[in-house]
């Protein structure tokens, strides 16, 4: 009879790396059952003490469809570096980009806000399906950012968001300029206002390199959101992407994130509703992206955590704006890095109780101990060319508007960039589509006083809820920024200014009041009151519903028809994941 003892009752010892059993990445990695997954880890030049190691996922985005990823390979390398040099297993995954200022104008931006969801499912996927034990998130346009976040709070794996920072500032006729001034550029040259040369110049040389586009627009806010939110370190936003302290904020990300397994901190550990509230006070202080009050109101569903749209406005009473960036003014995220970045708007935010201090971080250190931390400027020493004081602000009240009426009963979003006691009334100019609207604007119909209304342009309409850059940028450069507005279901790029209404909910596709409205009808924007409505009785709008039809999809197949039947509303962040709508 055999001594030799059953397979079962042997000792597996040789198998183990002693690796926490508690990692999720033990399931592939230990025990005499799993040597054929260690066979495949080894044939990508893994070793026994990587095997043993916390598996960091690092999902990047890099791609050469735009200036915003095109260098993430390098941001990656550096945060690859301080995963490895901290003791951890670095695991690199890619996943999608669109380019938004690329496909900006085009029916291809149609895709932008269902990549935010195809980024954020896809990372999960991969962090579940390869049981990762924590994440390195890198980004660098507008939608990889909050799809970055919205998969790192499904996994609740501990993680760490990085920026892949902003591009520095192009320069034509001795001044600063970015995208934005080209856009806006298009529509000063159809009014013949700019000469082709001039405009061939400034494209030329709006865009000098790698990095998002350099103003407060919706990279940028986000990328600065992340840190009011505890995502990423405070301080980790504002480096340019091609320089030294980009990748030395990498690194740094490398080694936090094994600093947050060690001590198992996780999203749910950090995300609270201070922290949305925090998030919110920054985003009105800086001037951010109207696309912020989509995202986070996204990020919260997805953190399970109450948010409504009208909070956004409550907090936006409360906070002045007191940092003047582009697109309202001239500076750029560079100028604030040169100031000290987004901290030192956290300080005076802090010092004056508009701030959540408590809140905690990514770096296991609270919002408060974090400023203490880190080797900022003195307060009085930060410029006043451009960030003021809360004592002294540049506008009294925070920049997002929430607008509502019987235009808009579930709210409508509008940044102010100019005057914040705007207050207009004019005849519609109803588009069913950005494109008829830009026709409409180019051709030079444009009057004084006319409300521009772009509709089934929102998330089911559209579907995607386009950005219309074109369209807004285009009746600026014409010169009625101030006497002109524009409303619509869809959104606005982060770098559109001027008296622009966008997320009107509900959206026309759903029947909403947009839906009703036919040309000549007088329409009021007043910012002080925060009203959006059309000079008509309820039951002239009940009698239009009756005959209103709901549109014909625009696709009846692939990705678009897709998103068009997930899409929540723009008032609950646009989400598709079913256990994050509301």
């Amino acid at each position: 009879m055999s001594s030799q003892k059953p397979r079962e009752e042997e000792d597996d010892e040789p198998f183990s790396s002693g690796k926490d059993a508690s990692l999720p990445s033990s399931e592939v990695t230990e025990g005499a059952d799993r040597a054929p997954h260690r066979a495949m880890f080894r044939a990508m030049g893994f070793d026994d003490e990587d095997l043993g190691s916390p598996m960091v996922g690092v999902a990047n985005p890099a791609a050469d469809i735009t200036p915003c990823n095109v260098h993430l390979d390098d941001v990656a390398d550096a945060a690859i570096e301080g995963v490895d040099e901290a003791g951890g297993m670095p695991i690199e995954f890619g996943t999608i980009t669109i380019s938004d200022a690329i496909s900006m104008g085009t029916e291809g931006m149609k895709a932008s806000l269902i990549s935010r969801e195809i980024i954020a499912d896809s990372v999960e996927l991969v962090a579940f399906g390869e049981r990762m034990d924590a994440l390195v998130t890198v980004a660098g346009c507008d939608k990889n950012l909050p799809g970055m976040m919205m998969a790192s709070i499904r996994t609740d794996l501990p993680s760490v968001f990085l920026y892949g920072g902003s591009i520095m500032p192009g320069e034509h006729e001795g001044r600063d300029i970015t995208v934005q001034n080209v856009f806006e550029g298009v529509g000063t040259y159809a009014e013949g206002e700019m000469s082709a040369e001039e405009l061939d110049d400034m494209e030329r040389h709006a865009c000098p390199g790698a990095g998002s586009c350099g103003g407060m627009f919706t990279a940028n806010t986000m990328a600065s959101i992340s840190e009011a939110l505890g995502m990423a370190p405070l301080g980790s936003a504002s480096a340019p992407a091609e320089s030294a302290e980009r990748y030395d904020v990498a690194r740094r990300a490398g080694e936090a994130v094994l600093e947050a397994v060690e001590n198992d901190l996780r999203p749910s550990d950090i995300l609270t509703k201070e922290s949305f509230e925090n998030a919110i006070a920054l985003q009105v202080a800086i001037g951010g992206s109207t696309n912020a009050v989509l995202h986070l109101l996204a990020l919260a569903a997805e953190a399970d955590i109450d948010l409504s749209i009208e909070e956004f406005d409550e907090i936006s009473r409360r906070t002045p704006k007191i940092a003047n960036l582009q697109p309202g003014g001239t500076k750029v995220m560079n100028d604030l890095h040169e100031q000290g970045g987004v901290p030192v708007v956290v300080r005076r935010l802090l010092d004056a109780g508009l701030f959540h201090g408590d809140a905690m971080t990514v770096t296991g250190r609270t919002v408060a101990e974090e400023l203490d931390h880190l080797d900022l400027p003195a307060d009085e020493d930060v410029s006043g060319d451009f960030i003021y004081t809360v004592d002294d602000p540049y506008q009294e009240e925070g920049a997002i508007k929430i607008l509502t009426g019987n235009l808009a009963p579930d709210g409508a979003v509008l940044k102010v960039t100019g005057d914040d006691t705007f207050h207009h009334e004019g005849p519609a100019r109803v588009f069913e589509s950005e494109e008829e609207a830009m026709r409409y604007v180019q051709e030079g119909h444009i009057e004084s006083g006319d409300v521009i209304c772009i509709r089934n342009e929102g998330p089911t309409g559209g579907p995607g809820m386009r950005e219309m850059l074109g369209v807004t940028a285009a009746v600026v450069g014409q010169g009625h920024e101030d006497d002109v507005a524009l409303l619509t279901d869809g959104r606005f790029s982060g770098a559109t200014r001027g008296p622009m209404v966008g997320h009107v909910a509900p959206e026309a596709a759903d029947g909403g009041p947009i839906a009703l409205l036919e040309d000549g009808d007088e329409v009021t924007v007043d910012i002080p009151n925060r009203d959006l409505s059309v000079d008509l009785s309820d039951e002239e709008l009940a009698s239009r519903k009756d005959d209103w039809e709901p549109p014909e999809p625009n696709y009846t197949t692939g990705v678009l028809a897709k998103y068009a039947d997930d899409f929540g509303s723009a008032a609950n962040g646009a989400v598709t994941n079913p256990g994050a709508k509301r």
